[in-house]
């Protein structure tokens, strides 16, 4: 039977996506388990995220006759920092990399972004069908670079702003470039024709573009006309994780609050 697999991943504990000769990656660790246990010996996937960006819903596709009840328990069981959440039977000839539409989510910090309101207007220039070669780093070199954005929304939520894009597919760094010049046209740094240029490959950005850091990039969900079962298998990484990451984020704010003597 042919299988996709729902999964999500902590991007910071891994060299990367893609499966590399002595280097722990996503899909090495993916490979590796599925292997242990006895359920396939490859998998395609859908999205090849960047290093160190992290999913909450990247997609595999699995050949096996494995029995559907445990495959996800199976595979839980095996890895840490990637935790599978839902499966859909697909057809033979289904491709995960043919999404309808895949969901990005950039988190900045309150503060130390431009306003929501400016970011949202410079991010209306990215909107459509245009040219991303000058704004991707070179996979194969024969990647089509045209491709359409169809939506990019800014929103505040207590301390943080979330940046969503949506599209249909990406390119290799693309999300954080974009970005990064949507902060840099937003705080007047950059102005609209220069963009313009950029987005029609008529000429780069002087002195580049530095991608905005990884760590703050999630790939929230992968769309595809199918219904996932949501299989829940007990206490997750991620829930530890979190409590780890928030007690190290109050230790580190005792020693700032120290360093500032007193008032």
């Amino acid at each position: 039977m042919r299988y996709a697999l729902k999964f999500a991943y902590d991007g910071t504990k891994f060299e990367g996506y893609a499966r590399q000769p002595k280097m722990i990656t996503i899909e090495g660790e993916i490979i590796r388990a599925l292997k242990a246990k006895s359920i396939a010996q490859d998998l395609q996937s859908a999205s090849r995220t960047d290093r160190g960006v992290s999913a909450a819903g990247n997609v595999i596709v699995i050949e096996t006759d494995f029995a559907l009840k445990g495959i996800i328990p199976a595979l839980n069981s095996e890895l840490e920092g990637i935790h599978f959440h839902g499966i859909a039977k697909v057809p033979e000839d289904f491709n995960p990399r043919h999404a309808e539409q895949r969901w990005y989510r950039y988190v900045f910090l309150k503060g130390h972004c431009p306003p929501v309101r400016e970011l949202g207007k410079a991010s209306k220039l990215f909107l459509g069908e245009h040219d991303f070669r000058l704004l991707s780093k070179k996979d194969t070199g024969h990647e089509k670079t045209v491709l359409a954005i169809d939506s990019i929304t800014f929103t505040e939520t207590g301390e943080f702003v979330y940046a969503d894009i949506k599209a249909q597919r990406f390119l290799w760094e693309m999300v954080r470039r974009m970005l990064s010049v949507i902060v840099s046209v937003a705080e007047e740094k950059t102005d609209a024709v220069t963009v313009e240029k950029l987005l029609t490959g008529e000429s780069a950005l002087k002195g580049g573009i530095k991608p905005l850091p990884p760590e703050n990039l999630v790939l929230m969900d992968v769309v595809y006309d199918l219904e996932f079962r949501s299989v829940v298998t007990g206490h997750s990484y991620f829930a530890d994780e979190v409590k780890s990451l928030r007690g190290r984020a109050e230790v580190i704010s005792l020693v700032a609050e120290a360093l500032r003597g007193p008032e």
